[in-house]
């Protein structure tokens, strides 16, 4: 069965399941739930653990064995599997189907993987899980829904912000979730509960944005300037290698190319981004991009791409030399606002 992440709370309050899948990117989120899950099967008498890493070395025998070894004590038994790769490979997709229909009434098993991507979620293994497992799928918080997930996170613990400051904490961690419990748990030690001022967020919540290259794609794509500035400055300001961030951004630039160059030949958007195996949050933004951008336009930020790449190498005359980041800024703002 499919359970959402905001109904775990009443689930393992009653008598728990044989198998839960937790599967998720935002790695927070997956630690609270299986935390969640695992202090509920301590109440329920499951006394002793195993875990088990699938790495390079790892043998699926280990995990059939855990599942049929027999506790000194009869006790109950809680068997973790974490798959970080979320790719078990041929055997142990066999192994977990096989798994999924032999589970030992005196264990509890919890498999803990990353978002499986499109071809893996149809797999036979995933299928077995989803069909035997109470399977827990959470979704990433998007940047859009990081103020609303700050918010709820600041009422839990008896406080309350304005807009202002909740967009000052949002901006600061910028997506990172991780920091973002932080310095919200930061604020419920510094502050007594209520509503705290403008002041006491600005003073508290550190700079612990951490910038991702990939991300600035992201704000390109979703014309968000005014973020989209942020971000490269903060990618400069941590030493980023500007090869990496414009091979990024010139990539997304090829990608918008091929999907606008395909529907001005009469394709459909939706099996254009199926052939180009674009998904999830991308898939989403890729529509007002296109819309947002010309075939011409495109065709000539892929050639100033081509001119940013030579005033990095210093292939261009000193006249014409420039700053390469702020060549790369001008680039990505062309594509942010069409």
């Amino acid at each position: 069965m499919q359970l959402r992440i905001d109904a775990l709370d009443a689930h393992v309050a009653k008598p728990l399941a044989q198998l839960y899948v937790i599967t998720s990117d935002e790695h927070l989120l997956a630690l609270e739930a299986a935390d969640k899950i695992r202090r509920a099967a301590r109440q329920q008498g499951y006394t002793e653990r195993d875990v088990l890493s699938v790495e390079r070395s790892f043998k699926w025998g280990e995990l059939l064995a855990a599942n049929q070894e027999l506790s000194l004590f009869g006790d109950k038994k809680l068997i973790e599997l974490r798959i970080p790769t979320g790719k078990p490979g041929k055997d142990g997709g066999a192994a977990l189907q096989s798994y999924a229909k032999n589970l030992s009434p005196d264990n509890l098993t919890l498999i803990t993987l990353p978002k499986l991507d499109w071809a893996t979620q149809k797999a036979a293994w995933v299928a077995s899980l989803q069909q035997a497992a109470v399977y827990i799928d959470i979704p990433n918080v998007e940047r859009a829904q990081l103020p609303a997930w700050i918010s709820q996170r600041l009422a839990a613990q008896g406080q309350s912000a304005e807009r202002a400051s909740i967009d000052f904490i949002a901006e600061r961690v910028e997506g990172n979730l991780l920091a973002a419990h932080q310095e919200i748990l930061k604020l419920g030690l510094l502050h007594e509960p209520g509503k705290l001022t403008y002041e006491q967020v600005h003073d508290a919540v550190l700079n612990v944005a951490r910038y991702d290259v990939f991300k600035l794609s992201e704000a390109m794509l979703a014309g968000d300037p005014a973020r989209l500035v942020r971000m490269l400055e903060g990618l400069k300001g941590e030493g980023e290698a500007l090869p990496l961030v414009l091979w990024a951004v010139s990539e997304e630039i090829r990608t918008l190319l091929k999907l606008k160059a395909g529907m001005a030949q009469g394709r459909p958007l939706g099996a254009l981004l199926k052939e180009y195996r674009i998904w999830g949050p991308r898939e989403r933004m890729m529509e007002p991009a296109l819309r947002r951008v010309s075939l011409p336009l495109l065709e000539n930020a892929l050639r100033e791409a081509a001119q940013v790449d030579k005033m990095i190498k210093g292939l261009r005359a000193k006249a014409h030399a420039g700053d390469a980041w702020d060549a790369l800024l001008q680039l990505a703002l062309t594509i942010c606002r069409g």
